[in-house]
């Protein structure tokens, strides 16, 4: 599907002309839609949790190229990029210029990997098929400014925490006034039997279990007789019909092993876990999972079930700042994670994220393994070292990590507060600079480029490195031609 916020910028489209949108067209469309994401309180970029789908998202990548549903323009030209965020809805959707939105409350009812990879393949078969850009090359010219402003004025509405009688009215208004766009932008029928077909293929040939796609078949099929509660925004985007229901229970039968039962595996209970505290349910359910590890209900759970809720439980008391009962039951947790390598793993490092919560660097980074390159432990280090003033160590292996991630906008903030820990202004400007070319926000970044300029030039400065005054010359340079690119492209959205 696509979200209220693309609809409304799709609106906003540069001119198109007539057939199919281009790729760099639809592209240019996801950059200026993952840009107002990027600035949403509600994004989330935690290192575990995005691990776990970018894990997913490029096995699926991998399996899309090898199939040839993922061309090679379009793998050059899209962005492939997910952007996670912090809501409680079930959803996931497929955005233009190969951007995908995933909702922390999607990864928290998902019973596997291999359900998450259904979601995902379907809705990376949504983008390589190009359904985004026939639809909006179709509609699009037919939808004035106005209702595009609507929509973008009853998101506005909805996310605010204070809203009076007649916001609420005027945001009631709007929705009414954008009901019809709804209809317009939503997949076909025929678009969603196409990516279910080619999703299934994506998935499978990627390692995923058939089964995982008839047990989330399954999932929003209870979800759909229950008449949605409106937790599942996700059936709302792809109604669920009898055709597509038996298709893809015929094609999962087809696949050898697919009558094999689909265990809970105790890192994904743990991940899921996560992603249910990290959606913000409030002080109360928070107090409920922190209880729940001693009930009856946990005793008679499986070692899964077990790692599960003492994760949420250690996560949820972290949260509530009882760091006591937080260390209590990341210790009860590495006892029963123990002997299952991922979960243990994942123990370790919640045990780290909570001695760092506490104040407790010398504690986290005992945790930590700093020679470890995966993104999660490699994060928690560079904390722990800049908590505890010993930033050194963890220079090398972030800088090492933008070299090959330059779109990687957390790091490249975190290796400026080391910069800034080991008194080096100019570098700790250049890589917040560098942050924010890549979450597309070109005017902050120029801004930067020639705060470390000025600094460069500023009498007294004292010696400076030649070899990043010239690359911060050079970016600073491109960062200019990105602005009045996107200052023209705005301008031809007001035409």
């Amino acid at each position: 599907m696509m979200p209220p916020v693309a609809r409304a910028q799709a609106q906003v489209l540069p001119g198109m002309g007539d057939g199919e949108m281009t790729a760099s067209a639809e592209r240019q469309l996801g950059d200026t839609i993952a840009r107002q994401i990027f600035r949403d309180n509600d994004f989330l970029d935690d290192p575990v949790l995005v691990e776990y789908i970018q894990d997913i998202w490029q096995k699926l990548l991998a399996a899309a190229r090898l199939r040839g549903e993922l061309t090679p323009e379009l793998d050059e030209r899209f962005a492939w990029t997910i952007l996670l965020g912090r809501d409680r809805d079930i959803n996931a959707f497929a955005l233009p210029g190969g951007y995908m939105g995933v909702n922390t409350g999607l990864i928290a009812v998902v019973g596997s990997r291999d359900e998450m990879a259904t979601v995902l393949g379907h809705e990376l078969s949504h983008i390589t098929q190009r359904h985004i850009s026939r639809i909006l090359s179709r509609d699009a010219r037919n939808m004035p400014l106005m209702v595009a402003a609507m929509v973008l004025g009853m998101l506005a509405a909805a996310k605010s925490n204070s809203r009076s009688g007649s916001d609420v009215g005027q945001a009631v208004m709007m929705g009414g006034q954008a009901a019809a766009m709804q209809n317009q932008l939503n997949f076909s029928r025929d678009m969603e039997r196409e990516a279910d077909r080619i999703g299934f293929g994506v998935m499978t040939q990627a390692g995923y279990a058939p089964q995982g796609a008839a047990a989330m078949f399954e999932k929003l099929q209870y979800a759909s007789r229950l008449n949605d509660n409106g937790s599942y925004p996700y059936l709302r985007s792809h109604p669920l019909t009898t055709e597509r229901i038996a298709d893809m229970q015929g094609r999962a039968q087809l696949k050898p092993g697919a009558d094999a039962a689909m265990p809970l595996v105790m890192d994904h209970a743990m991940i899921a876990s996560r992603a249910r505290v990290l959606s913000r349910p409030g002080v109360d359910v928070l107090r409920v999972w922190v209880q729940a590890a001693g009930t009856t209900e946990f005793a008679k759970g499986s070692p899964a079930q077990q790692a599960g809720m003492l994760y949420a439980a250690a996560l949820s008391a972290n949260e509530l700042k009882d760091y006591g009962v937080a260390r209590d039951m990341a210790a009860r947790l590495r006892e029963r994670t123990a002997g299952n390598a991922p979960a243990a793993r994942l123990a370790r490092l919640l045990a780290a994220e909570i001695e760092l919560s506490a104040g407790q660097p010398a504690r986290a980074g005992a945790l930590l393994d700093a020679k470890a390159r995966d993104r999660p432990e490699m994060m928690l280090s560079a904390q722990a070292a800049i908590a505890a003033r010993n930033p050194a160590p963890m220079v090398g292996p972030l800088r090492d990590w933008v070299a090959t991630h330059p779109r990687d906008a957390t790091v490249w903030r975190t290796l400026g507060m080391l910069y800034t820990a080991q008194d080096e202004p100019l570098r700790a400007i250049r890589a917040d600079a560098e942050a924010n070319v890549a979450i597309l926000d070109y005017v902050a970044a120029r801004d930067r480029f020639k705060a470390a300029q000025d600094l460069m030039r500023r009498p007294g400065a004292g010696p400076v490195d030649h070899y990043e005054a010239s690359i911060i010359d050079t970016r600073s340079r491109e960062v200019d031609i990105l602005v009045r690119e996107q200052h023209a492209e705005e301008k031809k959205a007001q035409r």
